[in-house]
């Protein structure tokens, strides 16, 4: 598909995961892409080459979106180097792992620490991105946002709570940025993306993805790229009339336990 051919796109937490197989999919859709990263410089160069590679441009660009300058200077890097920008996604993401009923396991530092990037964060580069999008007549954001924020579960309070405020300023800004840029945002279940790894360890991650796998009722356990073709249906034109929604993402976990059927 060459549907998005020529748009310019940033992805925001690029270089690895999710953000990873975002940018890869909107570069084989023709969109020239630039890789955010904050710590994965050599991850986000090597998925800046693979881009390249698909015959687009792209680029790595490391900001720390937390911090309102650092946004400011990677939308306007990518908006110099590729003449605008089209297309945002804000999958940049943290979490804590805390049991939801230990109410002395999370500090405010904690909820701070996540609303900042998982908040504020896409705030601050909607708002940097706003004048390009609206320069350009048109834009779409989408926001990575999670079944947590839907259903209070996952990995912590803090985690489902910054969730919830994405999903809920995803319809305050579509409303408000609305005709020009669209806003969006998909809501993944679990993903094979080395999250768990990183936070808990590779067995941990091995046993979620088979309980999920077991549970769900599409017998999936959902990897990158199946979330990625979401995102990019938010960020291309066959959603141009859609704005203000969230689509869950994770092969049914949100339906619960199937009622049992009469023999």
């Amino acid at each position: 598909m060459s549907d998005m051919q020529g748009k310019r796109a940033i992805v925001t937490g690029g270089g690895t995961g999710l953000g990873a197989a975002t940018a890869l999919g909107l570069a084989r859709r023709g969109a020239n892409v630039c890789v955010n990263y904050a710590s994965s410089a050599d991850a986000a160069e090597a998925v800046a080459a693979e881009c390249r590679g698909l015959g687009v441009d792209a680029f790595a660009f490391r900001a720390d979106v937390g911090e309102d300058s650092d946004c400011r200077s990677l939308t306007e890097a990518a908006a110099q180097r590729f003449g605008g920008v089209d297309v945002l996604v804000n999958n940049a993401g943290i979490t804590k792992f805390a049991n939801h009923a230990d109410l002395d396991a999370l500090e405010a530092e904690d909820f701070q620490r996540l609303y900042r990037i998982n908040v504020v964060a896409a705030y601050q580069m909607i708002r940097a991105a706003r004048p390009h999008m609206e320069a350009a007549g048109k834009g779409s954001v989408v926001n990575v946002s999670s079944i947590a924020g839907v259903m209070g579960i996952g990995s912590s309070v803090a985690y489902a709570a910054s969730k919830g405020a994405l999903n809920t300023m995803t319809l305050s800004l579509a409303r408000a940025l609305a005709p020009a840029i669209r806003v969006n945002a998909v809501c993944p279940g679990y993903i094979g993306s080395g999250w768990f790894t990183k936070y808990q360890g590779e067995a941990v991650e091995d046993r979620i993805a088979q309980q999920v796998a077991a549970s769900t009722p599409l017998k999936v356990a959902s990897m990158p790229e199946d979330i990625a073709e979401t995102i990019l249906f938010f960020a291309g034109p066959a959603s141009r009339h859609v704005t203000g929604e969230f689509i869950i993402v994770d092969g049914g976990t949100h339906l619960g336990m199937a009622p049992l059927r009469p023999k």
